[in-house]
C-alpha cells in the first residue's frame, strides 16, 4: 500500500473507532468518561514502551490470574482468534503484538459487575510475542505467548 492510502486507512480507522466509542456510550455501553479515555495516540503507539506509557501501565507484572487462550500457529495472521479472561476484579483488558506496525491492537473496557471475558480475532503481520494485559484494582498486569504466523495479514 502507498503511503497515501495508509494515511487514507489511518484516517478510516481513527474515524471508526471514534464512532463506535461514542456509539457505546450514547447507549450506555460504556460511560461518556471512559469514551473520553479513548486515547488515538495508544493505538497508533510504535512499540511495547510507548502504548505502556500512554496506558499508564509502567512495566506490567506477569500474573497466572489471567487466562490467554491463543493457537501457538495462526496460519492466517489476518484472522488470529484471541480470548482472554480472568478471576480478579478487572477493568480494562488489552491485546498488544510487538511486532506489529502498529503494537496497540485491542483495549476493552468492562463495566463493573460483568464477567471479565473478552475474545477477539486480531491482524498479525508476522510470528510475534502477543501480550494479555489486564488492569485490575489500578494495576496492570500480564501474560505473554508467542504466535506463530505463516501468512502475515498486515500486508505481509
Amino acid at each position: 500500500m502507498n503511503e497515501g492510502g495508509y494515511m487514507n486507512q489511518q484516517r478510516r480507522t481513527l474515524l471508526k473507532y471514534s464512532t463506535i466509542f461514542g456509539m457505546m456510550a450514547s447507549v450506555g455501553l460504556i460511560s461518556h468518561t471512559q469514551a473520553a479515555e479513548w486515547n488515538k495516540s495508544a493505538f497508533e503507539g510504535k512499540s511495547l514502551d510507548e502504548v505502556f506509557k500512554v496506558l499508564i501501565a509502567g512495566t506490567p507484572e506477569k500474573s497466572a490470574a489471567i487466562n490467554f487462550n491463543t493457537p501457538d500457529i495462526a496460519e492466517n495472521g489476518a484472522v488470529v482468534p484471541i480470548s482472554i479472561s480472568s478471576t480478579l476484579k478487572v477493568e480494562q483488558v488489552a491485546i498488544l503484538v510487538d511486532k506489529n506496525p502498529n503494537t496497540l491492537a485491542a483495549l476493552f473496557f468492562i463495566p463493573p459487575g460483568t464477567e471479565p471475558f473478552v475474545t477477539a480475532r486480531i491482524k498479525m503481520a508476522q510470528t510475534s510475542n502477543v501480550y494479555a494485559l489486564v488492569k485490575s484494582e489500578g494495576k496492570w498486569l500480564m501474560v505473554v505467548k508467542e504466535i506463530k504466523v505463516t501468512l502475515g495479514g498486515c500486508g505481509g
